[in-house]
């Protein structure tokens, strides 16, 4: 667990800035986005795990990065402090993976543990068509909230590698 003295807790915009450093490692390529993800205890304001495209092996995406870097043991027990794990992504959580992967609405599902998913931008419908992990994520009673003030310079970020048109 890493504490993080330099941003507020709930200073939302803050984490998705931290997340969107973290996208800018991601590897350039035409055939996926530059993502940023955070999981963070909002109880210990505490970053848990990190995560960016591509940062392990295969076509993985930064929340499955961040979550299968975070070691089982290390989530919170149950009560108070596994009621406020919430992830910072800087794209939509995908729905559907042309990789035949896993799909990150249900790798965040699965965890059972994350209560509230903060987006800095919709998915953009470039690969796989319209994404419903919004959808999905509230229908299972995970909180979506989108952190405006980012959106440009995320696209920009998710986007470095395409071709632009």
């Amino acid at each position: 667990m890493t504490e993080i003295s330099s941003i507020a807790p709930v200073d939302h915009l803050a984490y998705m800035r931290y997340a969107l450093s973290l996208a800018k490692k991601a590897p350039r390529k035409p055939t996926n986005f530059c993502v940023g993800a955070i999981l963070v205890d909002e109880v210990a304001n505490a970053i848990l795990s990190t995560g960016y495209t591509m940062e392990l092996p295969g076509n993985t995406h930064a929340e499955q990065c961040c979550l299968a870097k975070m070691e089982t043991s290390e989530l919170p027990e149950t009560g108070v402090a596994a009621q406020k794990l919430v992830l910072y992504t800087t794209m939509e959580p995908c729905n559907k993976r042309a990789s035949g992967n896993v799909p990150c609405t249900d790798t965040i599902l699965k965890t059972g543990g994350i209560k509230v998913v903060y987006v800095g931008v919709k998915e953009p419908e470039k690969f796989v068509g319209g994404n419903v992990g919004r959808a999905k994520l509230e229908e299972a009673g995970v909180e979506y909230v989108h952190v405006s003030g980012l959106e440009a310079e995320i696209l920009e970020v998710a986007t470095a590698g395409h071709e632009k048109r």
